[in-house]
């Protein structure tokens, strides 16, 4: 018995001199966090540029911890469909424009009234604002990065418009929200997604637009529509949403949310900005390309700024059939747009 002890511990203290050179278990990896991000902008456009360099900085930040997979063009979920897709989590992030899910964000329709927005700054600093200070349920279902919009939206047409009374009888590409505005102003509402408009006003099933002046250039526009009217009384805005699946987000671990958190600040001061500087190439290259800008005066703004009241009281009567707070929120924008900034400081 004291043999086989002796030899016992003799087998073990071998064991644990050999285990001393023995190279220590490699740690556990951390685990990586795959996304995917989905828009409808083509790949090309300013915007997707925008959020590629989200996705790779966001990869950079974690230390390779998240990688995000950038899907442009609507090629993994549709723009009318991205909202619904981020909730059931087709896609993991997603940016589209609210008004492709008429209903669905009700109170935030104000955005896209005709308030006379100066640039893209101004009415991406006036979205998020709003949302900051009603925070709406509308976005419970989501992880709401932020919210930003375009900038002030003119008549884009093949025919010349010169006042107000030209714009009847046209049919203009819009939306669900839109479309009030361009009765409103005389033309008839033709909707369609942004990429069916190119091909239906090469076609003809389309006269014009009215969206901002960048999707001359951004969208290829300019190709097709050769007249602008800028009449400030109907500029207006549509809102866009970048959101996360709520799930998703609550799975990832408190540091990368906050690595998320601080990289959706600086992009959504980007994202403002880069609706203004986008806007300024527009013009300069409308310019450039011949485009006939028509410019309304005083009076015909008035006059369309009239045109445009029916719409806002509109609003605050359906928001109050909502039990939604419509006339405390359009007064609030309103209010908000006479001191804010036209442009973003140098």
């Amino acid at each position: 018995m004291k043999n086989f002890i002796v030899k016992f511990s003799l087998v073990f203290c071998m064991i644990a001199w050999i285990a001393c050179f023995l190279p220590a278990p490699a740690p556990a990896a951390d685990p990586v966090y795959k996304l995917k991000f989905g828009t409808f902008f083509p790949p090309n456009h300013p915007h997707s540029l925008l959020y590629k360099e989200w996705c790779k900085e966001l990869e950079k930040r974690t230390d390779g911890r998240v990688k995000v997979a950038f899907f442009p063009a609507g090629t993994l979920v549709s723009a009318n469909q991205t909202y619904n897709g981020v909730v059931k989590g087709i896609v993991d992030i997603g940016l589209s424009i609210m008004s492709y899910t008429p209903g669905r964000m009700p109170l935030s329709e104000v955005i896209v009234l005709p308030l006379g927005y100066k640039s893209g700054y101004q009415s991406t600093h006036m979205a998020n604002a709003f949302y900051e200070k009603f925070k709406p349920k509308e976005y419970d279902d989501v992880k709401l990065f932020y919210l930003h919009a375009h900038g002030p939206g003119f008549f884009h047409t093949k025919t010349p418009v010169n006042k107000m009374e030209d714009l009847k009888g046209l049919r203009i590409k819009s939306d669900a929200n839109t479309s009030k505005v361009v009765a409103a102003a005389g033309g008839t509402p033709t909707t369609m997604p942004m990429l069916e408009t190119y091909d239906a006003l090469k076609r003809g099933l389309a006269d014009g637009v009215l969206l901002p002046i960048e999707t001359l250039k951004g969208w290829k526009f300019g190709e097709v529509c050769k007249y602008t009217y800028e009449n400030w009384g109907n500029s207006y805005a549509n809102g866009f949403f970048v959101a996360m699946n709520k799930e998703k987000w609550n799975s990832l671990p408190k540091d990368i949310q906050q690595i998320i958190e601080k990289l959706n600040e600086e992009w959504f001061e980007k994202q403002a900005r880069l609706w203004s500087s986008i806007d300024d190439e527009g013009r300069v290259f409308a310019i450039k390309s011949g485009q006939k800008i028509v410019k309304a005066g005083p009076e015909e703004e008035a006059a369309m700024k009239a045109r445009m009241q029916p719409v806002l009281e509109a609003y605050v009567a359906s928001m109050k059939k909502k039990g939604l707070p419509g006339e405390e929120v359009l007064l609030w924008c309103q209010e908000y747009l006479k001191t804010a900034p036209g442009e973003p400081p140098k």
